[in-house]
């Protein structure tokens, strides 16, 4: 059933598609009056039915004519910007010059965006039951970005001419650039001739973030083995102090060797350890079983918004900030002086998906094993379960101080300082309460 239901809305997706970039508002009258007299116009007794289908199947086929003389070739080239935020207008330069030998007008250009119809597997994930409407609703929450065609001027023989294509971006991801069309109508303005060109590109969108109150992160700083590449200019670098006397287990790299020549015994140079902050931005992406997909798609995408945020609060000139998250592996990405920048921790987060096949114990063991590095932790959740509550419990048990934000439309009952329940309707409300 759900193969065939899955061919079905497929097809006919398709069929709407191609309707509506081939047919203009008059075109789809004219084409629904074919349909609606075909089917009484098969008695040629009913005369008036019989005389209107013929009129109107020879409207479309003198359109169909039209559209065939209507070609023309193009070159288009599309000016992206290398990223955008998801809820704000986005706008780009195209390029748009005829190759023929007559002014043209009446022209609209298209901006082929990928195909966002789901697959089988996507379908079946998200879906309880496949109804249409549910097909629709998912096609419209896989769409990145909504780009509006756009009336171009006319072009003159062998012109270009540039324009704005003007959009927003839905949501965070990345989007997919198949090509651009231009479309021109038929003289009857029934059926529209379309003129592809080719022009894959990729334009990433980058997670909403909130504005976030000024925060004040727990914990204090921490020794940070080989610090000097990643320190850079943070808290203190370590700095030649002295020599003294060497003591076992000193490293021989330390050994001055001038020193030692000239006393006789090992000499070592001393210096200041490297201690500064190191925050740990942990990220949930595990998929519920108790939650629908609606639900669970819904409350983790504004957890990752929630990550962005403190990924742009967090001021990264005076520490390092480490995001942790888990998707086919454990993923650790740092953020510092020397290190990534919070734009690209924008960019991982851009990419981020829900996690199904690893367990929660996963991300566990990838936060204690750094445990003494870490100076503290924010936890973004999509739950409050007993796995984890116990690793918050176990995170602070170890010295970590924690601030947990769960991202979850359940009501809590614990309360304590360092946790913090958001609604996914209500994050800004729930993020201003920091």
């Amino acid at each position: 059933m759900w193969k065939f239901a899955h061919w079905i809305f497929s097809l006919v997706a398709s069929v709407q598609r191609l309707v509506e970039r081939r047919f203009t508002p008059a075109g789809m009258l004219v084409g629904a009056g074919v349909i609606a007299t075909a089917t009484i116009g098969i008695d040629t007794n009913l005369t008036v039915a019989y005389r209107i289908f013929g009129l109107t199947v020879a409207l479309m086929l003198l359109g169909g004519i039209g559209v065939w003389l209507q070609r023309g070739r193009y070159t288009i080239v599309r000016h992206l910007p290398r990223v955008v935020t998801a809820g704000e207008p986005i706008s780009y330069r195209v390029t748009v010059g005829s190759h023929a030998n007559a002014s043209r007008d009446g022209l609209a250009l298209i901006d082929d965006l990928a195909d966002p119809r789901p697959s089988l597997a996507e379908f079946r994930a998200f879906v309880r039951f496949p109804t249409y409407r549910a097909w629709r609703r998912l096609i419209a929450e896989r769409r990145t970005c909504q780009i509006p065609e756009l009336g171009l001027p006319t072009l003159t023989a062998r012109g270009t001419v540039e324009v704005t294509l003007r959009g927003v971006a839905l949501r965070r991801g990345n989007q997919h650039f198949q090509g651009l069309t231009v479309a021109r109508a038929d003289t009857l303005g029934l059926l529209r001739g379309l003129s592809c060109v080719p022009s894959p590109a990729n334009l990433l969108v980058l997670p909403h973030r909130y504005d976030l109150p000024p925060i004040a992160l727990p914990g204090s700083r921490r020794y940070q083995p080989g610090g000097v590449a990643l320190a850079s200019s943070i808290g203190d670098s370590e700095e030649f102090v002295g020599l003294r006397d060497y003591r076992p287990g000193d490293p021989l790299q330390r050994i001055h060797w001038k020193s030692y020549a000239r006393a006789g015994e090992p000499v070592v140079r001393e210096y200041q350890d490297e201690y500064f902050e190191r925050h740990a931005l942990i990220l949930d992406t595990f998929a519920l079983d108790k939650a629908t997909g609606n639900e669970q798609a819904a409350a983790f995408e504004e957890a990752v918004s929630i990550a962005a945020s403190f990924a742009c609060t967090v001021n990264t000139q005076e520490c390092l900030l480490d995001l942790m998250f888990v998707g086919t592996q454990s993923y650790l990405y740092t953020a510092g002086r020397g290190q990534m920048s919070t734009g690209g921790l924008l960019e991982v987060l851009a990419s981020v998906r829900l996690c199904a096949d690893q367990p929660f114990r996963s991300l566990q063991d990838a936060v204690t094993a750094r445990r003494g590095l870490l100076t503290g932790s924010i936890c973004i959740l999509l739950a409050w379960d007993e796995t984890r509550r116990e690793f918050v419990r176990l995170l602070r048990s170890l010295g970590v101080p924690v601030l947990a934000l769960v991202v979850t439309a359940e009501s809590i009952d614990e309360r304590a300082p360092w946790l913090r329940v958001i609604h996914p309707d209500k994050v800004r409300e729930g993020l201003a309460g920091l």
